[in-house]
């Protein structure tokens, strides 16, 4: 088959967006902080937008100004030049008085400006978890090999305080940082070394005993090398020094092994708290039965250093939970951790509790994500018993174009190229402000729908908001939805119950009591009410809150309550139940 080029006539339509259209969009979308930046950066870059200040002197006035200013100082000029001038008058006395006859004091204002303290003394930086474990570091005396070892693994935490590296991986990281010169082992050295608080002297725990292998890690067994093996040391030992800094538990593989650390520390420190009380209790007896020398107090306080046997249950208990029954723990099946544990169910109970005050994720604490500053764009005031929407203006800066740049297409001595670069300056300044005034409009009008329709939340609070879709918004002010949606977009409203975002008043309804749309906010709110009055032991499965809000006059399919359940991050009936 031959392939002939042929010419083909086709009408379509097509939209295509302008760049002050896409401006516009952009615009839009912008809430008052991010408007502001913008602003700031189209001044920067387009001279022809300046910032309009209370105290701004027009043109013409400051033409005026320095004419004065030049006239005073060329008349200042003409009579100095008449006057003979006289040395003496050139002498700064104020000067000399004060370099050569100081009496030793000075005004304060004279130190105000040297010896207030600097901006950058009143900034602060929140600490990281990186921060507050090498800080620990430094205060321990550790060799070089563990010390660069313990740094790379407090450099290779998550933001939960869990290691991601495998012990092969900083292995060749350590042996990368190793001096090209040396190839001899690394001689370890032996000597006074400060350790964390019970690192040493805590009974080893199932699962974390030195020396067992993780996954991925190098096995000493198998190293034929006998560096390996010595950076191998250094980094099982780094490991073990960040485990048991604070907070304890960090450097874990995995949340298990997190677990029995936190369990192993906090036996140690019971065990240790424990026999001060026991020894300070039988010194106390001792000294009252006339035994207060040394020796009888030494005999004393080995006697008492006994263990308490319902203590030790918890920590073994919890242990063998950690270790061989989390999945279970995670079901709340207690009839099933008891038959594990081969305990009493109060003694499983105790053991669970504890459970419970442990950290599963010990690096959040100092990995907290900032605060974010919520400014409201628009307010809704109550004046004369009727709602006014207002716009947050405050802060904002008011433009206006440069008088100086027009003067200069007005001149023929400008250049062609300048006038041209100056006209697309003035093309985009006004497009700027059009679509700032647009947003703003925009904005309002929504604004206003919002507010004849949500009269009754306004008043009496949540429970009385009605469902409201951004389609019908956008009929009833005349626009495509999708410019609303970017209306409301990463706004706050001020209101009398409260900041509430733009899009809080949007939601879909459901067949509510009396004929009557319930919104879907409110749907939630009864949801989640139910499943928290409910029974622990009988949890309600989502036929049953299905049911109960039909009850109340709320139609509501099941599969609808299960679709808001898992929204609202609630676990299923099964994971609810405790046994």
């Amino acid at each position: 088959m031959l392939l002939q080029p042929k010419l083909n006539l086709k009408v379509s339509q097509r939209q295509v967006l302008t760049p002050g259209l896409v401006q516009m969009v952009s615009v839009l979308a912008l809430n008052k902080l991010e408007l502001r930046e913008m602003i700031n950066t189209e001044m920067v870059e387009n001279p022809v937008l300046e910032e309009l200040e209370e105290t701004v002197v027009s043109l013409d006035e400051r033409a005026g100004i320095e004419g004065d200013r030049e006239r005073s100082a060329e008349e200042v000029a003409a009579e100095s030049e008449r006057v003979e001038k006289d040395p003496f008058d050139e002498i700064d006395f104020g000067s000399y008085f004060q370099d050569y006859l100081d009496p030793g004091f000075r005004t304060a204002s004279n130190f105000e400006e040297y010896d207030k303290p600097s901006f950058e003394n009143f900034l602060s930086q929140p600490s990281t978890l990186s921060d507050h474990l090498a800080w620990q570091l430094g205060s321990l005396t550790l060799t070089p090999e563990v010390r660069a070892a313990a740094e790379l693994v407090v450099g290779n935490l998550n933001e939960n305080g869990y290691l991601t590296a495998s012990d092969e991986e900083l292995v060749e990281a350590l042996m990368q940082m190793r001096e090209p010169e040396r190839s001899e082992p690394i001689p370890f050295e032996r000597g006074t070394r400060s350790k964390p608080p019970h690192v040493w002297d805590i009974p080893e725990v199932g699962g974390v005993e030195d020396g067992a292998v993780q996954d991925g890690s190098v096995d000493l067994a198998a190293a034929s090398d006998e560096t390996v093996g010595a950076f191998l040391a250094a980094v099982r030992e780094a490991r073990k020094v960040v485990n048991f800094l604070d907070p304890v538990g960090v450097g874990s593989r995995d949340l298990r092994e997190c677990l029995l650390i936190q369990i192993c520390a906090q036996q140690g420190e019971a065990a240790l708290v424990l026999r001060r009380q026991q020894a300070h209790t039988a010194a106390a007896a001792a000294a009252k039965n006339g035994a207060a020398s040394e020796e009888d107090y030494g005999a004393v306080e080995a006697v008492a250093a006994v263990d308490n046997p319902g203590r030790e249950d918890v920590f073994s208990i919890a242990t063998h939970i950690v270790t061989n029954c989390l999945p279970l723990l995670q079901k709340k099946d207690m009839r099933e951790l008891t038959r594990s544990c081969g305990r009493t169910a109060d003694d499983v109970n105790a053991a669970v509790e504890f459970i419970r005050t442990l950290d599963p994720r010990p690096g959040q604490r100092y990995n907290q994500s900032e605060t974010r500053l919520i400014e409201p764009d628009v307010a809704f005031v109550k004046r004369d018993d009727v709602y006014v929407v207002l716009m947050n203006e405050e802060d904002m800066p008011t433009l206006r174009l440069n008088q100086g740049y027009r003067k200069m297409l007005q001149q023929k001595q400008t250049e062609k190229e300048v006038k041209e670069y100056v006209k697309e300056r003035y093309k985009s300044a006004i497009q700027l402000l059009r679509n700032i005034e647009q947003r703003k409009n925009t904005i309002v009008r929504t604004c206003e729908v919002i507010v004849r329709r949500q009269q009754e939340f306004l008043e009496h609070g949540v429970n009385a908001l009605k469902p409201m879709m951004i389609k019908e918004v956008a009929e009833e002010i005349g626009v495509h939805p999708s410019t609303v949606s970017r209306a409301v977009a990463n706004k706050y409203v001020h209101t009398s119950q409260g900041v509430f975002e733009l899009r809080f008043f949007f939601s879909e309804g459901v067949n509510g009591p009396e004929g009557g749309d319930l919104p879907l906010v409110l749907l939630k709110r009864k949801v989640k009410k139910l499943i928290e009055e409910e029974d622990e032991r009988k949890p309600l499965t989502d036929d049953q809150l299905a049911a109960e809000l039909q009850r109340q006059g709320i139609q509501v399919t099941r599969r609808t309550v299960a679709k808001y359940r898992e929204d609202m991050q609630i676990p299923s009936t099964h994971q609810r139940r405790v046994r």
